[in-house]
């Protein structure tokens, strides 16, 4: 069944259009980690990354904040306000630090690390009994892409989670772009959370860069990207869900140009740390 995986994953790099993005993508990845920044102070470059990923994210869901905030806040030396949007940046923060440590056991795991990132997502977002598990009998989503009254349920939801994880655990072969993208997706469309499932889709698929060796710096921040494409970032994910081929690609595409331009926001953050400085977003 991998084996018959990791060919279906291989055929969807190759559909047109797709394979010479992936392949840009793949390129930008290779050039970054030759930066200078990447030799001394990889650290430091790969931590003001995931402030400016964790930020696009957070913004993504409505809580727009400035990076020098939530760079604070990060650290420990400040506070978001304590309202809705405050939460949420700050779920967001919590949800990338928890996927820096799931990046290696992602595909033994993959069930746990959903639960873990639900926790970090909606930890005091959500009643108790709904955080760090699936969506049970007919409870809906109130996040996520398309009407929350056709989001699946029972048997249907089980089905789409079992696909998650298998993908999670795909082989190593498979191409770590088409997976992130795909998890990301499905976990969006799915909403297999009662909420959180922005943060935990984006979180993930992050980890999935870094653990596959797609960005093993971490210093991709393919989130703003996503964040730049305004309206066409629902869109393509709406047309996603209709599982046409045509708009499989698109989103595969458009995942390949967003790590294109994360590596040129990261490549931001790597001269800054050079210079000793880190720029305003």
């Amino acid at each position: 069944m991998t084996s018959s995986l990791a060919e279906s994953l291989a055929a969807l790099e190759n559909l047109p259009g797709v394979a010479g993005a992936v392949q840009s993508a793949r390129t930008a990845c290779t050039e970054i980690r030759w930066h200078n920044a990447l030799r001394r102070r990889s650290a430091e470059a790969r931590a003001e990354a995931t402030v400016r990923s964790a930020r696009s994210s957070a913004a993504l869901e409505g809580a727009r904040y400035p990076v020098d905030l939530v760079r604070d806040v990060a650290r420990g030396a400040a506070e978001l306000p304590s309202d809705g949007s405050g939460r949420l940046a700050q779920a967001a923060v919590r949800v990338y630090s928890e996927a820096a440590l799931l990046e290696k056991s992602l595909s033994q795991a993959p069930a746990q690390a959903l639960a873990r990132l639900h926790l970090a997502a909606a930890g005091g977002l959500l009643p108790g009994d709904q955080v760090g598990r699936p969506r049970q009998g007919t409870e809906l989503p109130s996040d996520g892409i398309g009407d929350p009254a056709g989001a699946p349920i029972g048997a249907e939801l089980s089905g789409r989670l079992t696909g998650i994880t298998g993908l999670l655990s795909a082989p190593a072969s498979a191409p770590a772009l088409v997976v992130a993208a795909l998890v990301h997706a499905e976990i969006l469309t799915a909403r297999p959370f009662v909420a959180g499932n922005g943060l935990v889709a984006r979180g993930l698929a992050h980890a999935v860069m870094i653990g596959r060796g797609l960005d093993p710096m971490g210093v991709v921040v393919w989130e703003a990207a996503h964040l730049d494409a305004g309206p066409d970032y629902h869109r393509r994910l709406q047309a996603y869900t209709s599982g046409r081929v045509d708009a499989v690609a698109d989103w595969l595409i458009h995942c390949a140009d967003a790590v294109v331009k994360g590596a040129g926001e990261g490549r931001v953050v790597c001269d800054a740390v050079t210079a000793g400085r880190v720029t305003r977003s």
